[in-house]
């Protein structure tokens, strides 16, 4: 009986001690907005003119091969993306990362000094998804009735963006090399204390790793490299892409990165108040001196 007593203590410090995986609710990001999501297969051309209200959202998804909870984050993406509500771009983990070989450091770098101040916690591990640059969900825990909820409810969250319109167009000019053309008609109200980045995200379709220990075996929308296009609302610019990890299924992808400018706070100093406080204070001391003397006589 006694020994029965002792399991069952043992037990119950065991199952008290186990991990409790709360639902961690969205988070607002303040580093700026990011839309856009007009896109080409980078062997075949494409122009789109696309209004700004008919964008999908831009979901960044930080992820690893060994990442078993990502795999449900995946998956509730995928059903809202099939009803076209939402793009994705996978950002695999790869500082001090040695089982995922699709990272790459300067994405994991921007993912964490965009979103890590902001994260619960501080965005060091996957899963996690920012929607728009403006919302961020961590973990695989919801208190919605699911995942698809939950992200439905996120990707649908307007940016109010205005009547504008965007266009966008890819010219293959080697195996390895095209042009972007862009023009972004928008509301400058949006632009304004802000820089505009056009860039181009280089997605591959789909790559095969069976040794990956989340059992998904080919990993989709993977994020190969961001391109800085220019800084202007219209422009064209050629550029290099990167290797594909295998097959021949790169993406050029059209976004554009919205951040607010922050002034330092810094004490105004009244340089003409600070030089003049002295010269006055010499001619008040030297008035009062005067009128001393002058009642000294009267008296």
């Amino acid at each position: 009986m006694r020994r029965l007593m002792s399991l069952l203590a043992v037990v119950s410090l065991l199952v008290i001690s186990l991990p409790v995986h709360s639902a961690l609710p969205p988070v607002s990001v303040e580093q700026g907005m990011i839309f856009g999501g007009q896109w080409s297969h980078a062997n075949n051309s494409t122009a789109s003119v696309t209004n700004l209200s008919e964008l999908p959202a831009v979901a960044e998804v930080y992820t690893a091969t060994w990442c078993e909870n990502c795999v449900d984050v995946e998956h509730g993406l995928d059903d809202v993306q099939a009803e076209g509500a939402l793009q994705q771009y996978h950002i695999h983990r790869a500082v001090g990362e040695s089982q995922d070989p699709f990272g790459n450091e300067s994405l994991d770098y921007r993912w964490k000094n965009r979103y890590g101040a902001t994260s619960i916690t501080n965005g060091q591990q996957p899963p996690g998804v920012v929607f728009n640059g403006t919302m961020m969900k961590e973990g695989s825990v919801t208190d919605e009735a699911s995942l698809y909820v939950e992200f439905f409810n996120m990707a649908n969250q307007s940016l109010g963006l205005g009547d504008g319109s965007t266009s966008f167009s890819w010219m293959p000019t080697g195996t390895q090399t095209g042009t972007v053309t862009w023009a972004l008609d928008i509301d400058t109200a949006h632009l304004d204390n802000a820089t505009l980045e056009v860039t181009a995200w280089v997605v591959e379709t789909g790559a095969d790793f069976e040794e990956g220990t989340n059992g998904l075996g080919t990993y989709p929308h993977i994020l190969r490299d961001i391109i800085l296009l220019g800084e202007e609302q219209q422009g064209t610019t050629s550029i290099e892409l990167p290797q594909a990890f295998d097959g021949d299924d790169l993406e050029v992808h059209l976004i554009y990165q919205v951040t607010p400018i922050v002034e330092d706070e810094e004490e105004v100093v009244d340089s003409n108040a600070s030089e003049d406080t002295p010269a006055l204070s010499f001619v008040a001391a030297t008035a009062a001196l005067m009128m001393a003397a002058i009642s000294r006589r009267n008296d």
